[in-house]
This record gives structure tokens, sequence and C-alpha cells, in this order.
């Protein structure tokens, strides 16, 4: 009886030239680029008494997401109460505890609290403890992380930074004071 192979066997022709491996596929140029950032990695954004690390610029993501680590020092009272036309904000407490103020409402936010802040929610956030407080934040999308840049250059410059410096800026990127009127339908 004679064995014929099957299409799973292979079969080896002595007389075939040896296999040669396959070279190495190039790396995909259209191919998602995975980010990590250690610790101690990332831009350092000092503002006052809060050093931000941005994780996340937005590069990695189409855009679609901004993360920052901001370490806000004991008594540090926050920006003025305000609002976001363009933009989702998330807060995640990692450490220590931040008192948000929403509208009339306050809301103390300790470790593991997750807050997040939607287009056209008025809030502030403020650290009145004795001691520091780490939270993670999100911008969807991102170009808000820009603001934080572009606020730590401002006062970085020579010139004193006035009032209307700082709104012009908060305007670019579509946020406004919480005592200005809401924007409503168009």
């Amino acid at each position: 009886m004679t064995e014929t192979p099957n299409a799973d066997t292979p079969t080896t022709d002595p007389a075939a030239p040896a296999a040669t491996a396959a070279p190495a596929a190039a790396p995909d140029p259209a191919a998602p680029t995975v980010s990590v950032v250690g610790p101690g990695e990332g831009e350092t954004v000092l503002l006052g008494t809060t050093r931000m690390r941005i994780l996340e610029d937005g590069g990695t993501t189409g855009h679609r997401l901004g993360i920052a680590e901001s370490v806000i020092a004991p008594h540090t009272p926050g920006p003025p109460q305000h609002r976001h036309a363009g933009h989702d904000e998330g807060f995640y407490i990692v450490s220590g505890s931040v008192r948000f103020t929403v509208g009339d409402e306050q809301h103390e936010a300790v470790a593991g609290t997750l807050v997040v802040v939607p287009p056209g929610a008025p809030h502030t956030f403020a650290n009145v403890r004795d001691e520091p407080a780490v939270m993670l934040s999100t911008f969807t999308p991102d170009p808000y992380v820009r603001y934080f840049q572009e606020l730590r250059d401002l006062h970085a410059g020579s010139e004193a930074v006035t009032p209307e410096a700082q709104l012009r800026l908060m305007r670019r990127y579509a946020t406004e004071p919480a005592d200005a009127p809401a924007p409503g339908p168009s």
C-alpha cells in the first residue's frame, strides 16, 4: 500500500533548494503609536504653586484626549470659577483632597473620587488642606492642554499679566468666567 501525502502533510523534495527566511517586514508608518510616559517624564508646566505634568498632549490620540497630572500645593485657591464651551474635563483625585465648587455647591473630593465637568458647567477647585493634593485631569478633546502651556508662557513674560490678557487667553480656548452669561443656543 502506498501512502499519499495529504494537504496537511508537507513533502520534502531532496532536490529542492533550501528555504530561506523571509526578510522582516518594515514597520508600518500608519500603525498606531503607543505612548508610555514614565514617572518624571512628560512636559512640566508650573502655574504658581501648582505643578502640572502633561502626560498626553493629544498627539497620540488624534487630539481626542489630553491628560495631565497636577500636584496642588496646600492652601492653593485655584482658578476663578469658569465654564468651557468646547471640551469636557475630568478630574480623578489620586491623593489628598480637592474642594470643587460647581455654581453654589461645594464637593470635597478625596482620593479615589472622579469629578466630570461637561461643557457649560461653572466650576473651580482648590486645595484647602494642609497637605498637597494630586489629581489627574482629562480634556476631551485635547486643545485645552495648550491653554496651560500658553498661560505658563504668559506669566513667564517680562510684562505684568493683566486680567484682560488672561481673559483673552481663556476666550481663545472657549472658556469664560462663570459670572459671564452662559452661551445659549444660536
